[in-house]
């Protein structure tokens, strides 16, 4: 459980980065963003549901 913590730890502070240097206004920056941590959380999850299931026997 402790990896989940670590990726969220990950693609909140990327997100702060790349909303900090994203240009438009304040409310589009953070918009922008919130699409990137969820898009890191989505993209992230839905790559460990794939990988669960390939045998790596």
């Amino acid at each position: 459980m402790k990896h989940v913590l670590w990726m969220a730890v990950f693609a909140t502070l990327t997100a702060v980065v790349f909303g900090v240097v994203a240009k438009g206004t304040n409310r589009h920056r953070l918009i922008y963003g919130l699409k990137v941590f969820a898009e890191f959380m989505l993209i992230a999850f839905v790559l460990g549901w794939v990988l669960y299931f390939l045998p790596f026997r």
